[in-house]
C-alpha cells in the first residue's frame, strides 16, 4: 500500500482544516517545498497536493506552488481542488502533476470528466469520491450532492476509472480514526478499483490494518503534522512494504 502524505495549500502556504471548513484553517508552514522536501528524505514517493483556494475559485489557483514541488523534489504528485476545464488540466500537467484528482467535475460535468479520461488516460486521471453519509460532496465540500456514493463509483468503474480517492467529510482532520465500514463497503462492490483511502488517519496501527483491506493507498495529512504518527514510523513502513 502506498503512503500519500498530503499538502493542502491556501495562499501558497501549508495548511490543513478540519472537516473542510475553511474557518478551521491552520498553517503547519509556509514553505510547501520545504515540507515536501522532509518527505522524501524519509523515503516519500507520492505526494496529494490540493489547492484549496482552487476549489472555492473553481477553477487553478496554486499551480506556481505544484511547479516548485515538482522541480524541487522527485515526488509524483497528484493535484487536485477546483479542476474544472481543459485549461486547468493544461496548467496541472505542464506545472508537474503526474495525476490530477477530479471530484466535483465528476458529479456536475460528467461529459468533461469522461473526456479527460479518454484523452489522457485512467491512470492520470483520479476519480475523487469524498462523501458525508455516504452521499458525494462537491465544491470544496461546501455542497452535497443527492448521488449515492458507492453507485456513483460503480458507474465510472464501467467507464474506465481506475484510481477512486475517497473522503469521508465526517472523519476528515478529526484525527478519530478513518471509515473502515466504508472503504470495506467500496471495496467489496467494486474490487477491481484501486481505492485510496483519505480522512481521520490518527495512528500508525491503522495504516496495516488499510492494507490488509486491500486499500491501494493512503493519504495522511493531520495525522503527520500533529506529530501523531512519525516519519520515522512512516519510513519503516515503507522500507518493509
Amino acid at each position: 500500500m502506498r503512503i500519500i502524505p498530503a499538502i493542502d495549500i491556501i495562499n501558497g502556504k501549508c495548511v490543513r482544516l478540519s472537516k473542510g471548513d475553511y474557518a478551521t484553517q491552520k498553517i503547519y508552514n509556509e514553505n510547501p517545498l520545504e515540507v515536501a522536501k522532509m518527505f522524501q528524505d524519509h523515503g516519500v514517493k507520492y505526494l496529494h497536493l490540493v489547492d484549496l483556494d482552487g476549489a472555492k475559485a473553481s477553477h487553478i489557483v496554486n499551480h506556481k506552488v505544484l511547479e516548485k514541488i515538482a522541480s524541487g523534489t522527485d515526488l509524483s504528485i497528484d493535484f487536485g481542488g477546483g479542476l474544472k476545464s481543459d485549461e486547468d488540466l493544461k496548467i496541472a500537467f505542464e506545472s508537474g502533476a503526474n495525476q490530477i484528482t477530479g471530484g466535483s467535475i465528476a458529479v456536475k460535468n460528467s461529459e468533461m470528466f469522461k473526456s479527460w479520461l479518454q484523452k489522457f488516460g485512467a491512470d492520470k486521471i483520479i476519480l475523487g469520491a469524498d462523501a458525508l453519509d455516504e452521499k458525494v460532496a462537491v465544491g470544496g465540500w461546501l455542497e452535497e450532492s443527492d448521488k449515492e456514493l458507492v453507485p456513483f463509483i460503480q458507474s465510472y468503474l464501467k467507464e474506465g476509472v481506475r484510481y477512486v480517492i475517497c473522503t469521508d467529510i465526517s472523519k476528515d482532520g478529526m484525527l478519530q480514526g478513518p471509515s473502515f465500514e466504508l472503504y470495506q463497503k467500496i471495496l467489496d462492490s467494486t474490487p477491481k478499483i484501486k481505492l485510496i483511502a483519505s480522512g481521520g488517519i490518527s495512528t500508525f496501527d491503522e495504516l496495516p490494518r488499510l492494507a490488509e483491506m486491500g486499500c491501494e493507498g493512503t493519504i495522511v495529512g493531520k495525522a503527520i503534522y500533529e506529530h501523531k504518527i512519525s516519519m520515522k514510523q512512516i519510513e519503516n513502513f515503507i522500507l518493509n512494504n
